[in-house]
């Protein structure tokens, strides 16, 4: 892999913590590309869209990630975690950042902009980017089972 492949989107709210983000990543020898789903500075999309689209993205494998903000990151999470095969969080500190991807293989992080402000967003960002899941962890168990719950062979 030579770099990330992120997705970012925002609704309105989280629009101008998104662009500070996306400049961020665009500026990161990590990152590889970075697409942006919107919304613009006039944009009033609602969130689902926005995190269904980015979620669809990394489970296509057209993104290796996803990167989303709302007001509080929950509803992003909430309908990113819809689209079978994706795995996102909403974090708001260094430890859960790190254990989303190291526990959990998540590949979508959400991210409120009314809950965090730009710096610690950064520093989030910053350090997600050097996190990557080892398959051969003890957590792997857990993500297959989570699959098979997802896909209903576990039943």
């Amino acid at each position: 892999m030579n770099g990330w492949r992120v997705v970012v989107g925002a609704d309105d709210a989280g629009y101008e913590l998104k662009e500070t983000l996306r400049k961020l990543l665009e500026s990161d020898a990590r990152v590889e590309s970075v697409t942006d789903l919107g919304v613009d500075a006039s944009g009033t999309t609602a969130y689902p869209h926005i995190a269904a689209e980015a979620a669809g993205h990394v489970a296509d494998k057209s993104a290796d990630r996803a990167l989303l903000v709302c007001g509080t990151g929950l509803g992003m999470a909430i309908t990113a975690n819809k689209v079978e095969g994706v795995r996102a969080v909403t974090a708001h500190d260094a430890y859960s950042v790190e254990r989303s991807v190291l526990s959990n293989d998540a590949q979508v992080l959400a991210l409120g902009a009314r809950v965090i402000g730009p710096e610690l967003a950064k520093k989030l960002v910053d350090e997600w980017l050097d996190l990557r899941f080892d398959p051969g962890s003890a957590s792997a168990a857990k993500v297959a089972l989570i699959r098979e719950i997802e896909t209903g062979a576990s039943k």
